[in-house]
Order: structure tokens, then sequence, then C-alpha cells
């Protein structure tokens, strides 16, 4: 009996047949076969697309507005090919793992309609870091608008359609508590918004540079707020731009003061980065906290002024976990910066300062002197003893590198007075140094005992082993 094969893209099939036994034609074998591979390709589930608009889209919004909204599901087994997460007949789409987390991911405004730059990074690098579903949330029809106060309102019908798709999850099975909302500019308080309807019980808010026009001095009901779930981190980059200056979270990050960012163009004629650089610049340091080793350890603070004077080095309080880090992994702290929240009844401001480029890193070392003695010596003109003061205090240095400093030999100080007054006899006579790595709070710190400086003279000490704390 011969052997009758065709291959096709999806469909490999054999067939044995008899021309006389059953009496079919080649032909119409073949025509059969190739039947059958259409009808399977023609099943494969297309992808979905983030919207693909254009400035015309802008345009035409002027005259007849349009508002949509389309949830992408994205995980391992599909990373590459976008899926509905529910299906047209209601049920929940197969690689949606109730029992994982889930991140959503909301873009802001955009005028020009195009996809979000650093969308297929953000995706890419979640889904290597953890085993999780991942929504985007594309609303680009209603985003895509000249008129920014309308992308505004349509923030709320944003989130009202959201709130129907999360009831149908949480009918499935999905839990609140595992989502976590990451929302880019207008995107921070749609998120805040839907976080208001389901009454503060989500997992977790990020806002990478909140929206500020229209948003700042306004109420919290109407934005982003700490109450809108049980953990809020908040990263400000553009505070006199696009972003908002108000803390909103448990936490607000304010990465080299929260706005100016290192690297990014400082005149208006570098075009259209002069005016998105500073404000996407809390998107790419969240990237980089989850693609990179670097470690935004960040200081609790008032201002940024008294965090570059060095007066909020101390990250005693956080105890062994250090001070808080900007990025993913903000929430491991998330227990005692609600506390310090419900017990002081203020946010947490932190400040931190970066690289201007790509992946901004930068490495926070706590210089910490003992100064048990100041000894000035005077020689005045009716007397021919010397006259020593004495002062007790302790002073903390924060010295931050952009490259990581592990094996130390040496460190080189030397004394200026902070007056114009002359002394070729001051000195200070320190009774302790120490050094201790804040980035990597694990690494045991080094010490120096006893030496002295004198103004304008260089000294070079090679620390040691800390001896233990007298108790």
């Amino acid at each position: 009996m011969p052997l009758f094969c065709v291959e096709y893209t999806y469909l490999s099939i054999c067939l044995k047949y008899s021309l006389y036994l059953f009496q079919i034609s080649p032909f119409s074998i073949l025509s059969l076969l190739v039947y059958v591979c259409l009808y399977r390709g023609d099943n494969k589930r297309p992808c979905l697309e983030f919207s693909q608009l254009k400035l015309k889209d802008s345009f035409r919004d002027l005259f007849i507005p349009r508002i949509e909204v389309i949830l992408m599901l994205y995980t391992r087994n599909n990373l590459n090919c976008a899926e509905p997460v529910v299906e047209p007949n209601n049920s929940l789409n197969v690689n949606f793992n109730t029992q994982k987390k889930t991140v959503w991911l909301i873009h802001g405004y955009r005028p020009m309609g195009s996809t979000p730059s650093w969308l297929q990074k953000f995706l890419r690098i979640l889904l290597n870091k953890e085993d999780m579903n991942v929504v985007v949330v594309d609303w680009n029809r209603g985003a895509t608008t000249f008129i920014y106060s309308r992308a505004v309102k349509n923030t709320r019908i944003v989130a009202g359609s959201l709130s129907g798709h999360i009831q149908n999850l949480l009918k499935h099975g999905a839990s609140l508590d595992n989502f976590h909302f990451i929302g880019v500019s207008l995107g921070a308080h749609i998120s805040g918004l839907i976080g208001k309807i389901f009454h503060g019980q989500l997992g977790r808010i990020t806002g990478l540079d909140p929206a500020g026009p229209e948003f700042s001095g306004k109420p919290s009901e109407s934005r982003l707020d700490y109450t809108d779930a049980k953990f809020v981190d908040v990263i400000h980059s553009d505070t006199n731009g696009l972003g908002i200056q108000e803390p909103l979270g448990h936490i607000d990050f304010y990465p080299n003061g929260g706005n100016k960012q290192p690297g990014c163009p400082k005149s208006i004629f570098s075009g259209i980065e002069f005016i998105k650089c500073d404000h996407q610049r809390a998107v790419h340091l969240f990237l980089a906290s989850l693609e990179t080793n670097c470690s935004f350890i960040t200081f609790p603070c008032h201002s940024y002024k008294d965090y570059k004077t060095s007066l909020c080095a101390d990250c005693d309080s956080f105890k062994e976990k250090s001070c808080p880090r900007l990025g993913y992994q903000a929430d491991l702290w998330k227990g005692i910066l609600k506390e310090r929240m419900e017990r002081r009844h203020f946010r947490t401001t932190a400040f931190l300062d970066t690289s201007g480029t790509y992946p901004f890193c930068s490495l926070s070392l706590s210089i910490m002197s003992s100064v048990p003695e100041w000894r000035m010596t005077l020689q005045p003109q009716f007397s021919r003893k010397n006259k020593p003061f004495y002062k007790l205090q302790e002073v903390k240095i924060l010295a931050e590198f952009f490259s990581d400093v592990v094996n130390i030999s040496s460190i080189g100080l030397t004394y200026f007075q902070s007056s114009n007054l002359q002394c070729s006899t001051c000195e200070y006579r320190i009774h302790s140094l120490m050094l201790k790595s804040l980035t990597y709070p694990e690494r045991p710190p080094l010490c120096r005992y006893n030496f002295v400086v004198k103004e304008k003279e260089e000294v070079f000490l090679n620390p040691g082993t800390c001896m233990p704390k007298k108790i």
C-alpha cells in the first residue's frame, strides 16, 4: 500500500491509502490535507498589540474624543505574545495564575500616541525577576490627545473600567493583596483612584513620578495617596516640571532632590528629551533596581539640603536592614514605614544621589568620628600659658561613590577652619573613626583610634578591625 505524506507549518500528516480500495484520487487527498492545515493555522490566536496611534489621532480627538481600555496579559508562558486576561466566554485565561503576584502596568499621558519606549524592557525585566502575571493597561485611546485636561478627566473613566475587570478577577479567585499597581505619571493617579474604589485593600501601589499639573495641591480624594493601598511607594524625579512635589505615599523617594536629574539635557534645544528626561528617570531608576545589583539606599530626611549636609546619615533606626532602598525591594521596609506613619503621623521622605548614566548606581559610606577633645592652643600677648578648650561631639559624614569601595587600604583626612581665622597651632584629637558601608550593611566596619589632625595638613590612616564597644 503506497504511503502519501504532506508537511505544513502547523501540521504534519502521513496517510496510507489505496487508490482502488477507497477510489479517491491523489489530488482529492492533497486538497483535504491543505484544508486541514489551513483550518488549524487560522485558529492560532493572534497576539494583542498595544494601540498604534499617531499624531493625527491627537488631532482627531479634538473633534471626536474616544476612550478604550484594553488589558494585555503577559506571563513566562507568553512573554512575547500578549493575550486577553479573560476569554470571550468570560473564562479566565489559562496562563493567568490567581495564586501568583499580578503586576499592573499603567502608562500616562501620550500626546503623540506612540507606544511607551520603556514598555517591552519593563515586561522582560519583571518576568525575568519573578514568575508572575503582568497586565499592561492600554488606555492609549484616552491618553492620546492635545487636551491634557481631557486626559486627566479620562483617568476616572479608566479607573472605573478597571474596577469592573478587577471585580471579575476576584470572582475567579484572584486576591487584591497579590496586586501590585505600577503607575507612570497619570497612571500613578489612576492606580490611586482604583485603590480608593477598593478601600485601600490593594497590596501595593508604586507611583513613578506621579503627574503634577492639575494634581498639585489637590485633596487626597482626587489623586494618589498612601491610604489607597497597604503599601504605597513613590519616586519623584521631576518635581519642578511634569511631576508633583508633595509626598503621597508611605515613603517618597527624591533622587537628586527630585529634579534636575544628572545626565539629562539642560537646554531646550535638545528637543523632546529636555521635556521628558527628568520625568522618565523615575521609570529607569525602578528598572535599574530590578535589573542590576545597584542598591539604591536612601536616607530619610526633612529636606534635600539637610541630606546634603550629612544631617541624615544615620540608619540605626532601621536596624539590620539599614536605610530603605528605592525600587522594587522598597516593600521590605513597609512594616517599619507604616509603623512610623501611624506612630508619628508623618510621611517618610528619603533622598539619595545617583550617577547620570544607566544604571545610575551610587554607594554610600558613613564616616563617624568621636571627638572627645578639641584643643585650640592660644598664645595671647600677655600670657605665657596655653589655654585648652574641651568639647565632646560625634560627627557623621555621608560619602557617596559611583563605584564599589570594598578594600580600603588608607584614608586621607585634612582639617580646615570654617572661619577666616588662621591658626597654625589648631588641632583635632580624634578618639575614633569608623567607616561603615550603608549600601552593604553586612560588611564589617573599619576603625582607627587616637590620632591628631592639624589644620591644612593631610594625614593618611590605615583603618583596621573595630574594637567592641564597652557597655
